[in-house]
């Protein structure tokens, strides 16, 4: 078995910052025990598989793994996955390319960033801030009471949580044990504040925590900002129907993202889209 794969960064402004991502090719005929173990020996956050290398339905068939195992969507994935489509099988410039992943078809545009349409967001259930702010070792002021603690999903849900500044979102601490507790055991948290860091150039700050998913804490994730853009838009957290803001994530673990999030409501429905750039990190192959 030889096969190749690409690491690029994701939401990096540069290399080595982002959010890591290992993009195999050749794996169509691979079991899915393979794909896994080969996924844990990687150890980022998610390695993807490009299954076709020619177009198939409109796109590119892709899976995504993460540590513990398959999942239908993921954000950084499918940026770091399109830009290396882009790059190593069509080796041209490309103003679109589809993802057919298990969530459903993703497009990705390429521009100064790249963005990715996500599906429409709904929401789920609202928890109990109070509770949220025990799980994050927060005091109950510490969450911006005027918008809900709530379940999105854009094809991976994840629990928004509204703090008021950057020192709360600083000072979390996931007690994993009492999470499971909650109704929403399981799923991704995804806490933000309105500040930047201080050395960055965001609107907004987020840390998402997955311990579930095998990382405890990633550096960057369209899933999750995405989530975010609809919440934004649901309740007019900036007092309109649409939002056009930059994202920092991952300071606290020393990777430093950035991600562009658009959202707009458009009738019933929320359009979200979420960029970022892609560095080229190394190639190589498997064997």
């Amino acid at each position: 078995m030889s096969l190749a794969f690409t690491i690029v960064d994701v939401f990096a402004e540069e290399k080595y910052a982002g959010n890591p991502l290992a993009v195999v090719r050749g794996a169509a005929d691979l079991p899915d025990e393979v794909l896994q173990k080969i996924t844990r020996e990687m150890n980022y956050s998610e390695t993807t598989f490009i299954l076709s290398e020619k177009e198939r339905d409109g796109g590119y068939d892709v899976r995504i793994f993460t540590p513990g195992g398959e999942v239908p969507f993921a954000g950084h994935p499918t940026l770091g996955t399109a830009d290396v489509i882009r790059a190593e099988i069509l080796a041209e410039p490309a103003e679109r390319i589809v993802l057919n992943l298990r969530a459903g078809k993703i497009p990705v545009t390429f521009g100064d960033v790249l963005q990715m349409r996500q599906l429409p967001p709904t929401f789920g259930q609202t928890l109990d801030p109070g509770r949220l702010a025990r799980v994050l070792n927060l005091e109950g002021e510490d969450l911006d009471d005027r918008h809900p603690v709530q379940e999105v999903s854009t094809g991976l849900p994840a629990v928004i949580v509204p703090l008021g500044t950057l020192d709360a979102l600083k000072r979390c601490r996931v007690n994993w044990d009492l999470y499971r507790e909650t109704a929403a055991a399981g799923k991704n948290l995804y806490a933000f504040c309105p500040e930047p860091h201080e050395d960055g150039s965001g609107d907004l700050s987020a840390r998402m925590f997955s311990g579930d998913l095998g990382v405890s804490e990633d550096p960057a994730t369209g899933s999750a900002a995405g989530c975010l853009a609809g919440y934004l838009v649901e309740h007019r957290y900036f007092g309109t129907d649409s939002v056009d803001v930059r994202v920092e994530q991952g300071y606290e673990i020393q990777r430093p993202s950035l991600l562009y999030l658009q959202a707009e409501r458009e009738r019933d429905e929320i359009n979200v889209s979420v960029g970022g750039k892609v560095q080229l990190v190394a190639r190589g192959e498997l064997v």
